[in-house]
């Protein structure tokens, strides 16, 4: 035996890891719970919502303007533009119809005459949108964070698509 005093292997209280642990759980459940009112409505998250609903929109319109203007890029654009549609209900679905902005009353957004120029055009609108979803989703209550993760992953995929992923081969080579 030493003989200086020795600590005990076994400290009274929590121990680190269990205190980690607990902080842990605790941030993950308050971050997942709604704020808010009772049903975690509140009128900001309404409004992100409904913001959320008119940029899908207007996203949906791009891509409808882009396969009006290059129909061969609809086979590989109508899967994308699809899913835009479902994110673009499902915000909608959640929340007050929201009133058309003055934008979306407009004229068809402008599509570039070259089909690799539009595709870019698409992927950039793609990664700008999820970019400030990405941002939106900290100020969401849960289930609206979470629809908006989804999405903005979903926008991150589809401007990869666009831009890397089959750009050989599906018609758009054909403009130099």
């Amino acid at each position: 035996m030493p003989s200086y005093p020795t600590l005990s292997r076994s400290r009274p209280g929590p121990r680190r890891r269990s205190l980690l642990a607990g902080t842990a759980g605790a941030v993950l459940l308050t971050g997942c719970s709604d704020a808010g009112s009772g049903d975690g409505r509140s009128a900001d998250a309404e409004r992100l919502r409904a913001r959320a609903a008119r940029d899908s929109a207007e996203l949906l319109r791009r891509y409808d303007a882009v396969i009006a203007a290059h129909a061969p890029l609809s086979a590989r654009l109508r899967p994308l533009r699809d899913e835009v549609a479902r994110h673009a209900k499902a915000f909608a679905d959640g929340g007050p119809k929201p009133a058309p902005a003055a934008s979306e009353r407009a004229a068809e957004p402008p599509v570039p005459g070259d089909r690799k120029d539009a595709l870019r055009l698409l992927a950039a609108a793609e990664r700008e949108l999820a970019r400030r979803r990405g941002k939106q989703l900290l100020d969401a209550p849960g289930e609206l964070a979470r629809l908006l993760a989804s999405v903005a992953a979903a926008g991150a995929a589809h401007a990869y698509l666009l831009t890397e992923k089959g750009a050989e081969g599906n018609g758009e080579g054909d403009d130099k």
